[in-house]
């Protein structure tokens, strides 16, 4: 009897200790449940944080969307992803900022390219315009600057094929192909009557970083093409070997330069500006993210009378480079305005080779001006004629012989001629803005500018 006890005992126990188990194991499942939901809702609700900007008022466009999607005829000629590419397009277009872009794969596969240098064409750069496309720059040593296509040239037809209704991209892929073939340009011109017809040769180019060479024994010209990785190192080669030779004055050229990294442009201010000196500015959205980039000389500063060529194609670092030097004294610039290329790009993927190029800051000079809609205004300015590049027009004056053949025409570089004689007058004087203004009363030039001590 007292061992059926026992066992009933056990039993009962064992029970109790199942249930209580099993009601523990219930109340903690509650509570996991409870708390997976709590955080289900704690993510949803940053999720929607993170999609959905509230300050914008997005009704319009849902409507619009949902009238389209229910009503357009030909809806089922077009893709989903268009419609998404072309949002997202205008989206970035709203900004207003040439500079911003949103890139679809094959557009992003073509700036990857240009970023390598690894491609084969006119070398020029192309904007959409609102009928055809228009030159916005061109690059040194290159067939566009070869047969003188000019910026803000308006390129009706590659070939026979109108460029009015094509994507920039279809555009660019009419005008490129492999080296050493030929593409026929029809192009429109502000100032010319007639419609301009160029046979240009393409072809693929391996641009040195800086090019330089002694005039009439005294003027050394060093141009900077890019602002390379190794730029920097060439250029300070190049002042090693000045120094060799005993030549204290130096032309400059940074015409038809519209890219490259800011920190070239550091290393080689440096050369020239006392260390710790503020050489540029990067300024952001959030000031705590501004940054001063000094002049890093830790040996020679080179105090040579110096004059800088630049032009509508000189942007970016060119621009950071010639103001720079521009605000502290140390060099007259020659030409004609810059391209005011004011802002700081950064790239970001989206998805699916998709690519947003956005606008993040804006730089500013040493004494803190910023371009935007100004550019850099020369201290002379000085203009090509039509005799210097069109052979028609040279033949009408002394400078061509009658009997010259085209193929045998020449370009004439009358900014680097006008250069030279400039920098012989700053060399007699010894006072830049002397020099300017000699040179601007003897030419009946307006100064456009004064100096800023």
């Amino acid at each position: 009897m007292k061992n059926i006890t026992n066992k009933l005992f056990f039993i009962y126990l064992l029970t109790f200790f199942l249930l209580w188990v099993s009601f523990t194991l219930f109340i903690e499942n509650l509570v996991v449940n409870k708390d997976n939901e709590s955080n289900s809702i704690v993510k949803e609700k940053q999720l929607s944080d993170l999609f959905l900007d509230k300050s914008l008022d997005l009704t319009l466009f849902w409507r619009a969307y949902n009238i389209i999607k229910t009503n357009y005829y030909w809806l089922e000629w077009i893709k989903n992803q268009t419609l998404i590419d072309w949002i997202v397009t205008w989206l970035v277009d709203s900004l207003w900022d040439k500079h911003s872009e949103f890139m679809i794969p094959e557009v992003t596969k073509s700036f990857e390219d240009n970023l390598s240098w690894d491609f084969e064409w006119i070398w020029a750069v192309i904007n959409k315009n609102v009928l055809w496309v228009e030159i916005d720059r061109i690059l040194k040593w290159s067939p566009s600057e070869k047969y003188w296509l000019l910026k803000w040239d308006i390129i009706i037809k590659a070939w026979d094929i109108e460029l009015k209704w094509l994507k920039l991209y279809e555009a660019v892929k009419k005008i490129k192909w492999p080296a050493w073939t030929t593409v026929k340009l029809t192009i429109l011109r502000e100032w010319e009557s007639d419609f301009i017809v160029k046979n240009i040769i393409r072809w693929k180019i391996k641009i040195p970083s800086i090019d330089s060479e002694i005039f009439d024994n005294n003027i050394w010209y060093i141009s900077i093409n890019m602002f390379w990785e190794l730029t920097s190192k060439d250029f300070k080669k190049a002042l090693i070997d000045l120094t060799d030779k005993n030549i204290d004055w130096l032309i400059i050229d940074l015409r038809n330069n519209w890219w490259g990294y800011l920190a070239s442009a550091v290393d080689i201010l440096s050369n020239f500006i006392e260390k710790w000196k503020k050489l540029v500015v990067t300024k952001y959205r959030d000031s705590i993210n501004n940054r001063i980039y000094n002049s890093i000389n830790n040996w020679y500063i080179y105090k040579w009378k110096i004059v800088i060529l630049i032009n509508w194609n000189s942007a970016s670092a060119s621009e950071i480079t010639a103001w720079a030097l521009k605000d502290y004294n140390r060099a007259i610039l020659v030409w004609e305005k810059s391209y005011w290329k004011w802002s700081v790009q950064a790239p970001f993927d989206l998805w699916w080779w998709n690519l947003l190029k956005l606008t993040i800051a804006k730089w500013f000079t040493p004494h803190d001006k910023n371009i935007d809609w100004e550019w850099i205004e020369p201290d002379i300015e000085v203009k090509f004629k039509k005799e210097d590049y069109s052979f028609e027009e040279c033949k009408k004056v002394w400078k061509c012989d009658k009997n010259m053949k085209e193929e045998d025409f020449e370009l004439y570089d009358r900014q680097l001629e006008e250069a030279k004689k400039i920098l012989k007058k700053y060399i007699d004087n010894w006072i830049l803005q002397l020099t300017v203004d000699n040179y601007n009363k003897e030419n009946n030039i307006i100064n456009t500018w004064s100096i800023v001590e």
